[in-house]
Protein backbone atom coordinates (compact mmCIF):
# COMPACT_ATOMS: atom_id res chain seq x y z
CA UNK A 1 0.00 0.00 0.00
CA UNK A 2 1.22 3.45 -1.41
CA UNK A 3 1.26 6.70 1.07
CA UNK A 4 1.18 10.27 0.29
CA UNK A 5 1.57 13.05 2.28
CA UNK A 6 -1.01 15.48 1.23
CA UNK A 7 1.20 18.76 1.25
CA UNK A 8 3.29 16.92 -1.22
CA UNK A 9 0.50 16.15 -3.40
CA UNK A 10 1.01 17.87 -6.81
CA UNK A 11 -0.54 15.79 -9.63
CA UNK A 12 -4.51 15.86 -10.64
CA UNK A 13 -6.20 13.02 -8.87
CA UNK A 14 -6.96 11.03 -12.42
CA UNK A 15 -3.37 10.76 -12.34
CA UNK A 16 -2.83 9.17 -9.07
CA UNK A 17 -6.10 6.95 -9.85
CA UNK A 18 -4.37 5.76 -12.96
CA UNK A 19 -1.32 4.66 -11.48
CA UNK A 20 -2.63 2.69 -9.02
CA UNK A 21 -2.77 -0.65 -10.85
CA UNK A 22 -4.11 -3.03 -7.97
CA UNK A 23 -2.77 -0.96 -5.23
CA UNK A 24 -4.56 1.72 -3.08
CA UNK A 25 -3.45 4.79 -2.00
CA UNK A 26 -3.31 6.09 1.77
CA UNK A 27 -2.99 9.90 1.60
CA UNK A 28 -2.04 11.57 5.10
CA UNK A 29 -1.84 14.76 6.95
CA UNK A 30 0.79 15.33 9.36
CA UNK A 31 1.36 11.55 9.24
CA UNK A 32 -1.73 10.38 9.84
CA UNK A 33 -4.58 8.80 7.75
CA UNK A 34 -6.62 10.98 6.45
CA UNK A 35 -8.37 9.33 3.17
CA UNK A 36 -7.61 6.24 0.91
CA UNK A 37 -7.90 5.84 -2.75
CA UNK A 38 -8.59 2.36 -3.21
CA UNK A 39 -8.37 0.47 -7.13
CA UNK A 40 -11.29 -1.47 -7.94
CA UNK A 41 -9.30 -3.36 -9.70
CA UNK A 42 -8.90 -7.26 -8.16
CA UNK A 43 -12.04 -5.87 -6.49
CA UNK A 44 -15.52 -5.67 -6.56
CA UNK A 45 -18.26 -3.14 -5.27
CA UNK A 46 -19.62 -5.57 -2.37
CA UNK A 47 -16.28 -5.37 -0.96
CA UNK A 48 -15.42 -2.17 -0.67
CA UNK A 49 -19.14 -1.11 0.60
CA UNK A 50 -18.62 -4.12 3.44
CA UNK A 51 -15.30 -2.94 4.09
CA UNK A 52 -16.67 0.92 4.86
CA UNK A 53 -19.87 -0.47 6.80
CA UNK A 54 -19.41 0.14 10.55
CA UNK A 55 -22.28 -2.15 11.31
CA UNK A 56 -20.65 -4.93 9.57
CA UNK A 57 -17.34 -4.29 10.83
CA UNK A 58 -19.16 -4.91 14.51
CA UNK A 59 -20.21 -8.53 12.95
CA UNK A 60 -16.60 -9.53 11.78
CA UNK A 61 -15.11 -7.93 15.24
CA UNK A 62 -17.96 -9.95 17.32
CA UNK A 63 -17.19 -13.31 15.03
CA UNK A 64 -13.78 -13.05 15.50
CA UNK A 65 -13.62 -12.62 19.37
CA UNK A 66 -16.37 -15.35 19.67
CA UNK A 67 -14.14 -17.67 17.63
CA UNK A 68 -11.05 -16.78 19.52
CA UNK A 69 -12.80 -17.76 22.75
CA UNK A 70 -13.75 -21.25 21.06
CA UNK A 71 -17.30 -20.48 20.59
CA UNK A 72 -17.58 -21.94 17.58
CA UNK A 73 -19.60 -25.06 15.87
CA UNK A 74 -19.02 -27.37 13.10
CA UNK A 75 -21.92 -27.25 9.96
CA UNK A 76 -22.93 -30.57 11.72
CA UNK A 77 -24.01 -28.67 15.16
CA UNK A 78 -25.49 -25.69 13.28
CA UNK A 79 -27.62 -28.24 10.87
CA UNK A 80 -29.22 -30.17 14.28
CA UNK A 81 -30.04 -27.19 15.81
CA UNK A 82 -31.81 -25.38 13.56
CA UNK A 83 -33.48 -28.76 12.60
CA UNK A 84 -34.45 -29.70 16.08
CA UNK A 85 -35.23 -25.34 16.82
CA UNK A 86 -39.58 -24.87 17.02
CA UNK A 87 -40.94 -22.89 14.54
CA UNK A 88 -40.61 -19.17 15.42
CA UNK A 89 -44.07 -16.87 15.85
CA UNK A 90 -44.64 -14.50 12.91
CA UNK A 91 -43.19 -11.88 16.05
CA UNK A 92 -39.44 -11.55 15.45
CA UNK A 93 -37.32 -11.91 18.37
CA UNK A 94 -34.36 -9.73 19.33
CA UNK A 95 -31.51 -12.59 17.35
CA UNK A 96 -28.04 -12.53 16.62
CA UNK A 97 -27.35 -11.48 12.79
CA UNK A 98 -27.45 -14.55 10.45
CA UNK A 99 -26.36 -14.71 7.16
CA UNK A 100 -29.78 -13.35 5.59
CA UNK A 101 -28.76 -10.28 7.61
CA UNK A 102 -25.50 -10.00 6.47
CA UNK A 103 -26.77 -10.65 2.83
CA UNK A 104 -28.99 -7.36 3.66
CA UNK A 105 -26.72 -5.37 4.99
CA UNK A 106 -24.20 -5.74 1.97
CA UNK A 107 -26.76 -5.26 -0.55
CA UNK A 108 -28.07 -1.63 1.51
CA UNK A 109 -24.05 -0.91 1.73
CA UNK A 110 -23.47 -1.82 -1.43
CA UNK A 111 -25.89 0.68 -2.92
CA UNK A 112 -25.19 3.58 -0.92
CA UNK A 113 -21.67 3.12 -2.02
CA UNK A 114 -22.77 2.62 -5.72
CA UNK A 115 -24.92 6.40 -5.13
CA UNK A 116 -21.65 7.91 -3.85
CA UNK A 117 -20.08 7.45 -6.61
CA UNK A 118 -22.09 8.06 -9.13
CA UNK A 119 -22.71 11.41 -7.35
CA UNK A 120 -19.36 12.28 -7.15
Amino acid sequence: MKTLELRKASKPLADYASDLGSDSLVITSNNKPVAVLVSLKDADRESIALGLSPEFGRIIRRARAEAKKGKVFSLKQVRDEISAAPKQSTARAKKPLGHSDCRRICRRESLRFQQNSTAA
